[in-house]
């Protein structure tokens, strides 16, 4: 069992809805090598996350989250305000589902001592295939800094060694590989795209 989990939730696939998966792979760099550490990538998976959180006493979360603010602000909620940011608006179909979670959590006895949510407010959810936005993107170092400070009040910290040599994720992944790799509007296929059908209007 880790005591920590840093669990970053969202989709790569919808621009800044993959911001809590992004700041999650670079969190992965500095704590995989760390046994009380556990480094997830919920995506959207909602329910499936269960059998981590019942196995772990903190949980940092990183996610792009609706609180009404200017896009790009960055904040931070712990333990009970989280689960009402969460649900504060339905971004994404993993929004609700990890709220329901968290309260499942509860039901089943769940051993969490604090929950801490860190999270940016988007600009687009909607660009498929996008990556994240120019304001959002630079929050992503911000976020892990602050996560750092937070799992350093925990007492875990970063390690000094060299980066490890799995990726949380896939490389064709990477937020690098994913943005010099898009296809532009000519040579991707976008039936029901917007900019299409307004080409076809005119």
């Amino acid at each position: 069992m880790a005591e920590v989990t840093i669990l970053g939730l969202g989709n790569l696939l919808w621009a800044d809805e993959g911001f809590g998966v992004r700041a999650a792979e670079k969190l992965f760099e500095q704590y995989a090598d760390n046994e009380k550490v556990d480094v997830v990538d919920g995506g959207t998976q909602g329910l499936a996350l269960l059998p981590w959180l019942q196995q772990t006493e903190k949980l940092l979360i990183m996610d792009a989250i609706d609180f009404g603010m200017a896009p790009g602000s960055l904040a931070m909620f712990r333990d009970e305000q989280v689960p009402a940011y969460l649900t504060a608006k339905k971004l994404s179909l993993h929004q609700t589902s990890f709220s329901e979670v968290l309260a499942l959590l509860q039901l089943t006895g769940g051993q969490l001592s604090e929950i801490v949510l860190i999270g940016v407010q988007p600009e687009c959810l909607d660009d498929y295939g996008g990556s994240l936005t120019p304001q959002v993107k630079a929050q992503l170092m911000p976020a892990v800094y602050l996560a750092q400070e937070v799992l350093a009040q925990w007492g875990i910290t970063a390690s000094s060694a060299a980066l490890p040599t799995e990726r949380l994720n896939h490389y064709s992944l990477c937020m690098e590989r994913y943005e010099d790799e898009r296809l532009d509007a000519q040579s991707a296929c976008r039936v029901g795209d917007i900019r299409v059908l307004q080409r076809e209007k005119s």
